[in-house]
């Protein structure tokens, strides 16, 4: 990366020396900076940061891991931050935050000789943030190089005597997270399983890649060509048109996977929400089916490819122009099967007008992302409690207004890439209460009949829970109703 000139305060541009600081330190900065001021999801701005910088695959690699691993791990990092240096976190610029959380992954999450992690965030404050600040980050590194993770966890916990808090800073979830989560493993008798979830929670995913039906391969022999063609791909996790890439260019493997654009990236959990709606029960010719709230368009694509193969229609409702834009480049492979459509998802015109009748309806309702940390990480600090009300009002009139065009016998999958209960059993029960001519079906029998093994999956209701500890996927919630 040429780092070029880089424009601070008053507009003064600064040119750092040659080798003073790598590009890939410098681009893990600006993620983290354009993800505290610009409200950007890292998973968005990692890659054209990247793109920009035009960094080679080795300092790809070195920027991905310092910029998520500093987002995963923050809320850990800013208690020990707070302990070494003796000063509230807040108080501390925004800028040099970014550089001391970005030096305390190197020291405590990573390899990085101790020395070059100080010397370079060091060089780091001098470009990006106060120069006069240079002598603090220099200080409050050398103390936290000075104690291992463990030793680290052990200050946390002397000097935070709430057992919640002290948790939540070990752990980088805020307090509140945890509870919701200790209450949906609550819920299904496996409350003890919170401290293995959090850590599931901070581990880096793996690459789960999908291949469309109508690619004209099974997953064996298009993992096989990936492999070939010098990535690393294998048939493994719980969908049945799942692969996982463990190496390798992700843009090569899915070149290989499959021509004409019939495999993507996508985490397991999300394929199988989809395909359970297309595959738990025979899909008759001519049926119609709609994704109502289908940005970005994943699950549009491995239903309208389903739809494609079996005879049926698919109809994608998103209500954002710019993300209807990404449906339909997502579904660009199987357009034929796909008509894509911009709308609010409570009123009629998402449906086609008022009295239009869908065999099957997917509600992938807007939610809190809780379910997801792993590969969106700064979710974790984005989402307080006061935003749910509003989220769980809109996926109630979501499910209210789908549930009004199912047909009868039709099929409705209600899904969130999130276990908050809030968001979950209680807007299925609530429109189970108020709709008597719902049912509710064994999600859990489809989603381990469609499954490529043995799932387990917890606790008595008729809906079913995916795990990353469990199933190594996204933690997706998937209930299935019916019209009687």
């Amino acid at each position: 990366m040429n780092a070029g000139g880089r424009r601070e305060r008053g507009g003064r541009t600064r040119t750092p020396g040659p080798g003073r600081v790598s590009s890939a330190r410098l681009v893990a900065y600006d993620v983290l900076r354009d993800v505290d001021n610009r409200d950007a999801y890292a998973n968005l701005a990692l890659p054209a940061r990247i793109r920009e910088a035009r960094l080679d695959a080795r300092d790809a690699a070195l920027a991905t891991e310092l910029a998520a691993g500093a987002l995963r791990g923050r809320g850990r990092y800013d208690r020990i931050i707070e302990l070494a240096s003796q000063r509230p976190i807040d108080d501390i610029d925004s800028r040099t935050r970014n550089v001391l959380r970005l030096g305390a992954h190197q020291l405590l999450g990573m390899r990085t000789a101790r020395h070059a992690a100080v010397h370079e965030s060091v060089e780091l404050q001098r470009i990006v943030a106060n120069a006069k600040a240079a002598g603090f980050v220099n200080g409050v590194l050398r103390a936290i190089g000075r104690l291992d993770n463990a030793e680290w966890n052990a200050q946390i916990d002397e000097h935070t005597p709430d057992a919640d808090a002290a948790l939540a800073a070990r752990t980088s979830h805020p307090a509140w997270v945890i509870r919701a989560l200790r209450a949906a493993l609550r819920a299904e008798g496996r409350a003890e399983e919170v401290d293995a979830l959090l850590a599931a929670d901070n581990l880096a995913p793996r690459v789960q890649l999908a291949l469309l039906a109508g690619s004209g391969t099974d997953p064996e022999g298009a993992a096989e060509r990936a492999t070939a063609a010098g990535a690393k791909v294998t048939v493994t996790g719980p969908s049945p048109a799942g692969l996982e890439l463990s190496g390798g260019d992700p843009v090569r493997a899915i070149e290989a996977l499959a021509p004409g654009g019939l495999a993507r990236v996508q985490d397991q959990g999300s394929q199988l929400a989809a395909l359970v709606l297309s595959r738990s029960r025979p899909v008759r010719a001519g049926e119609r089916w709609l994704d109502l709230c289908a940005g970005p368009g994943g699950k549009s694509a491995l239903l309208g490819a389903e739809a494609l193969a079996a005879g049926a229609s698919l109809r994608a409702n998103e209500v954002a122009e710019h993300r209807a834009a990404l449906v339909r480049r997502a579904v660009e492979p199987v357009s034929a099967a796909v008509e894509v459509v911009c709308h609010d998802g409570r009123e009629a015109a998402a449906y086609g007008g008022s009295e239009v009748r869908f065999d099957r309806i997917l509600v992938d309702a807007p939610c809190s992302g809780l379910g997801a940390l792993r590969r969106r990480p700064e979710a974790r600090w984005r989402k307080r409690p006061a935003d749910l009300p509003e989220l769980t009002t809109l996926q109630d009139e979501l499910l209210g207004a789908a549930a009004d065009h199912v047909a009868e016998g039709g099929l409705l999958a209600y899904v969130t890439c999130s276990p908050h209960l809030a968001e979950t059993r209680m807007v299925v029960d609530r429109v189970l209460r108020r709709r008597p001519e719902l049912v509710e079906i064994d999600a859990r029998e489809a989603v381990a009949a469609v499954a490529r093994i043995p799932l387990d999956l917890a606790g008595e209701n008729l809906s079913a829970q995916l795990w990353p500890l469990r199933h190594g996927t996204d933690a997706m919630f998937i209930a299935l109703l019916a019209r009687r």
